[in-house]
């Protein structure tokens, strides 16, 4: 059983960890962390999964970034510790995450992901949104939390510093 709470100052270094853990050295080169230079995540969306015992077990940030001026949020990364991967600790973050930003008047969210995955969750291609290079246009997807939040949005995505 995990519990999930905001991420704190406290959990940073862990969480980086984790981060190393579940994906490909190198990761900070991606197009998604350029973006995110310069720019703290935001605090009420980043949450941490800790078990009984205080382990961490999975994490979630969000960052603040403009499509073609519009408001959006950038979801991920997002990571499940292997020993945790296939209990739903995943889909639990991302559904109270997404809860939170439309709570707090958030309009969209975009990621950079895999579709047969995230599309379980409402994402879709975004193909009229424009990640920075080298990213795969065929894994830029969005969901709208309000209706129609995506219609008319188009265009390349900035960092939102």
């Amino acid at each position: 059983m995990f519990t999930l709470s905001p991420e704190t100052k406290e959990d940073w270094w862990e969480v980086e960890a984790l981060y190393d853990l579940c994906f490909a050295p190198g990761r900070e080169a991606l197009s998604s962390y350029r973006l995110r230079d310069g720019v703290a995540p935001i605090a009420a969306l980043s949450r941490v999964a800790r078990d009984e015992a205080g382990i961490l077990g999975g994490a979630i940030r969000y960052w603040p970034v403009r499509v073609s001026g519009h408001r959006t949020l950038l979801l991920g990364p997002i990571a499940v510790h292997p020993t945790a991967q296939g209990e739903g600790l995943g889909g639990a973050m991302i559904r109270d995450s997404v809860e939170q930003a439309r709570s707090d008047g958030w309009l969209r969210v975009l990621l950079v992901g895999d579709a047969p995955y995230y599309g379980r969750f409402g994402f879709e291609r975004l193909p009229h949104v424009i990640m920075p290079p080298p990213t795969n246009p065929d894994r830029v997807l969005g969901l709208p939390l309000a209706e129609h939040a995506w219609d008319g949005v188009a265009g390349e995505v900035t960092g939102d510093a």
